[in-house]
C-alpha cells in the first residue's frame, strides 16, 4: 500500500512532531505523521505532564500539612497513592485524545507504526497490521529521546525503576534512592519526599541540580535539606545489589565505597537520542553520541531531511522541540524563520521550592569575558511571597555593565517557572536594565521581585 506524495512526513508524534505537523498543514502543506507508541510523545503520556500533576497533588499534600499556618485545621492528613496515579494518567489521557483531535482538525493523516528511512523521501511503516509506505518531499525526524541506563543501574520494573515506573508506582517508597539530580531526578525525589519517603539523592557533580547558576542550586539544596532529603554530591552509585524487597547500593564518595540499602531506587541519569533502526546512516545522516547533527535551522546536511527536539540534542525541552517544529514547518514552506537561540530557552524545575532559569549563570558570563552588574531579592523581601506563605527563595539577575543587555536571570521559590517568562521575553526584545527599570510591575505581586532584582543589579534595589 502507498500514499500519494507528501509535502512533509513527520517521524514521532511528541510536542516537537505533532507541533511542525499542525504548522505544516496550516501553511497548505499535504502533511502525514507517524507514531509508533502514543500522540503527545513522551513528554505528554511520561514527562512533562503526568509528573507535574503529581507534584501539584504533593503541593497541595504539603498546605495540608501547613494548615496551621493558615488559620485552618485539617484533621490528619493522608493521601491514596492510586488515586493520585489515576489522577496524573487521566490527565496524561486526556491531553493525548485533545492531540489527536487537533491533528485531525487540521487534516494531518496519522499512521501508527515504526517508521524507517528507505531512501530519498521514502519512509515505510510497519506496524502489526501492515507495512505501508509514503513518499514525501520533506521528512522532519522527531523521535525523541529515552532514558539513559547505565550498566549495573538498569530499571527492573520492580524495586529498580526508571521515570515510567515511577510514574506508575506499584508500591510506595518507604526509603527512597534517586540516581542523578537534574530536572527528573529532583522532581521524583520531591515527589516522594513529600509524600513520607526517606529520601537520598546521589549526584556525580559536585552539587545538586548541576546545570543550574551556582547560588541558585545551593539555595536549593539548603531547602531540599530543610524538608529531610539526604544530597550526596561528587558521589557514584558504582553497583546495585538486589533482592526481593530491598536494594543495597555502593555509593562512591570522597574516596570510599559504603553499602548503603533501600527499598525502592530510581535512576535518572540523563537521556539518549532516538536514532537506531531508523535508516539514518545509510542516507548519510551525521549522529553524535545518540543524537543528530543539525545546524541552526534543524538541517541535517541530508537534502531535505530535518531533526527537530531531544532527539538534534540539547536543551532536553519539550517548548524548545514544538519552536524549532515551527521554524522547520515555515522553512518548508518558503518562509524566513528565525533560528531557536539556546541561551534565550528557559528551563524550569518543578521541585519544591521550584527553580527555573534563562541565559548564562554568574560564572558563565564571567568565563565568556564580561564585565558584570548582578542583582538579588529575596522572597522574604515581597508582600506577595509573605502573604502566599511562601517567603523562601531567591530572584537573581546578570547584566553586562558595558551594554545593559540581560545576560541571565535564574529563580528559585514559589511559582518561579510562570515568572520566568518576564524575563525569556526581556531577552527575546533585547530590553535593557533602563527598560527593566522604568517597566511598571503590578502590586502585590511576585513579579515585584523580578523588577527589584534588577534594581539591586544597579544599586537602587528599594525594598531591600
Amino acid at each position: 500500500m502507498s500514499d500519494p506524495t507528501l509535502d512533509v512526513i513527520v517521524i514521532g508524534a511528541g510536542p516537537g512532531g505533532y507541533v511542525a505537523a499542525i504548522r505544516a498543514a496550516q501553511l497548505g502543506l499535504k502533511t502525514a505523521i507517524v507514531e509508533k507508541e502514543h500522540l503527545g510523545g513522551i513528554c505528554l503520556n511520561w514527562g512533562c505532564i503526568p509528573t507535574k500533576a503529581l507534584l501539584r497533588s504533593a503541593e497541595v499534600f504539603h498546605l495540608f500539612e501547613r494548615a496551621a499556618e493558615f488559620g485552618l485545621s485539617v484533621e490528619k492528613p493522608g493521601y491514596d497513592l492510586d488515586a493520585i496515579v489515576k489522577r496524573s494518567r487521566g490527565i496524561a489521557q486526556q491531553l493525548n485524545s485533545g492531540v489527536g483531535h487537533l491533528l485531525k482538525k487540521n487534516k494531518v493523516s496519522v499512521h501508527s507504526g515504526r517508521a524507517t528511512l528507505k531512501g530519498a523521501g521514502k519512509v515505510e511503516v510497519t506496524s502489526d497490521k501492515e507495512v505501508i509506505s509514503l513518499q514525501g518531499k520533506h521528512i522532519i525526524l522527531a523521535t525523541g529521546a529515552r532514558a539513559r541506563e547505565l550498566p549495573g543501574l538498569e530499571g527492573d520494573g520492580k524495586r529498580v525503576w526508571t521515570y515510567r515506573e515511577a510514574l506508575v508506582p506499584k508500591h510506595m517508597p518507604k526509603k527512597l534512592l534517586v540516581i542523578g539530580s537534574g530536572a527528573i531526578g529532583i522532581e521524583f525525589a520531591s515527589f516522594y519526599n513529600a509524600l513520607g519517603a526517606e529520601t537520598t539523592v546521589v549526584e556525580v557533580m559536585d552539587r545538586v541540580l548541576p546545570v543550574e547558576d551556582a547560588e541558585i542550586a545551593d539555595f536549593a539544596a539548603k531547602s531540599f535539606a530543610k524538608q529531610g532529603m539526604t544530597l550526596m554530591t561528587s558521589a557514584i552509585v558504582e553497583k546495585l545489589d538486589r533482592g526481593d524487597k530491598k536494594v543495597t547500593a555502593h555509593i562512591k564518595a570522597d574516596g570510599k565505597v559504603q553499602k548503603h540499602d533501600f527499598d525502592t531506587v530510581i535512576s535518572a541519569v540523563g537521556i539518549v537520542g532516538n536514532v537506531e533502526d531508523l535508516g539514518l546512516e545509510a542516507l548519510g545522516i551525521q549522529i553524535d553520541r545518540t543524537h543528530v547533527i543539525t545546524d541552526e535551522y534543524c538541517r541535517t546536511g541530508v537534502e531535505n531531511v530535518y531533526a527537530i527536539g531531544d532527539v538534534a540534542g540539547a536543551p532536553w525541552l519539550a517548548h524548545k522541540a514544538s519552536h524549532e517544529g515551527v521554524m522547520v514547518a515555515e522553512l518548508i514552506a518558503g518562509q524566513k524563520p528565525h533560528p531557536i537561540k539556546p541561551n534565550s530557552i528557559a528551563g524550569c524545575t518543578y521541585c519544591h521550592p521550584q527553580v527555573a532559569s534563562v541565559g548564562l549563570t554568574e560564572a558563565q558570563a564571567k568565563e565568556a569575558g564580561y564585565d558584570i552588574n548582578v542583582g538579588r531579592f529575596p522572597f522574604i523581601g515581597n508582600g506577595k511571597a509573605i502573604a502566599l506563605g511562601e517567603s523562601e527563595g531567591l530572584v537573581k539577575t546578570i547584566f553586562d555593565a558595558k551594554t545593559g543587555e540581560l545576560l541571565g536571570a535564574h529563580m528559585v521559590g514559589a511559582e518561579v517557572t510562570e515568572l520566568i517568562q518576564g524575563y525569556v521575553v526581556g531577552r527575546q526584545l533585547e530590553t535593557t536594565e533602563q527598560e527593566l527599570m522604568e517597566t511598571v510591575f503590578p502590586h502585590p505581586t511576585l513579579s515585584e521581585m523580578m523588577h527589584e532584582s534588577v534594581l539591586d543589579a544597579y544599586g537602587r534595589a528599594i525594598h531591600f
